[in-house]
């Protein structure tokens, strides 16, 4: 009897994960279609924003500086700073608008907060892992640019950078959907982040006490230990990965709870 049971749990549990795969795959599709469009054009604008911010970079600070920071290439030194900071960006957004843009599906018994939190973070962290590998690798072969790159660190820093993202969407799905107010107060936050996350400069570079300010803004630790992983020679040593692993971690799990608790009040409101 008890073995029977067994095999029929064991069953139950194949069946639920069966049907939250093909729900998030179906969330996932929905997505696709929806943000991009049917064509490629969609997937081109995606790639062609992040490089329009690196050129422009290039061009200005070409004109006011004989070197960047790091190495001697421009557009390596501002697309390693720019493209990292646009993934967070882009998959946190789009991650706490989740329950927003799935709310009529949600309805159904099938559909869950959490496929759609997961079906979104997939398709724009698969789109912006692409558009990091574009962007950089083709910087390297117009530029003919010689460069040895760190995967293992380069992965780490391109996984947390997913990572915030995730957690930071997460807790905002649920300030958005509870207080509209902070959509517009957590845009005007933002702001700044463009000027102090280390997209134009290295940490090394910034005069005390600001240092020490700056080093806060986990960003900052996210694009170093992206740079760490282009230039093999650059030592990074403010970079703290459990730094950047405990803020991602925090906003995840509180963001969960909240949602656990409230997703059916949001839902119905």
């Amino acid at each position: 009897m008890v073995f029977y049971q067994k095999i029929q749990q064991t069953a139950d549990m194949r069946a639920k994960k069966f049907r939250t795969s093909r729900t998030i795959f179906a969330l996932f599709i929905r997505e696709m279609s929806t943000t991009y469009g049917r064509s490629a054009i969609g997937y081109l604008w995606a790639i062609l924003e992040p490089v329009a911010g690196v050129a422009l970079l290039t061009i200005v600070f070409s004109m006011a500086f004989s070197s960047p920071s790091l190495g001697i290439s421009f557009p390596l030194f501002y697309a390693t700073g720019m493209v990292p900071f646009t993934a967070y960006l882009d998959i946190s957004q789009k991650v706490s608008q989740s329950l927003r843009f799935s709310r009529p599906l949600l309805f159904y018994p099938g559909v869950t907060y959490i496929d759609a939190l997961v079906a979104r973070f997939f398709l724009n962290s698969i789109t912006q892992l692409l558009v990091f590998v574009l962007v950089i690798v083709g910087i390297i072969i117009i530029f003919d640019l010689d460069v040895m790159i760190d995967i293992p660190t380069l992965s780490l820093g391109i996984g947390l950078a997913l990572w915030l993202a995730l957690g930071v969407g997460t807790l905002n799905c649920f300030l958005l959907s509870m207080y509209p107010s902070w959509e517009r107060t957590w845009a005007i936050l933002n702001r700044p982040l463009f000027i102090v996350s280390g997209i134009f400069f290295v940490l090394e570079s910034v005069p005390q006490p600001f240092r020490d300010i700056l080093w806060w803004n986990p960003l900052v630790h996210v694009i170093g230990l992206v740079r760490k992983g282009i230039y093999t020679t650059y030592d990074a040593s403010y970079v703290s990965v459990p730094y950047i692993a405990a803020v991602g971690t925090g906003c995840l799990v509180f963001g969960l709870l909240f949602l656990r608790r409230y997703s059916r009040d949001i839902i119905n409101f």
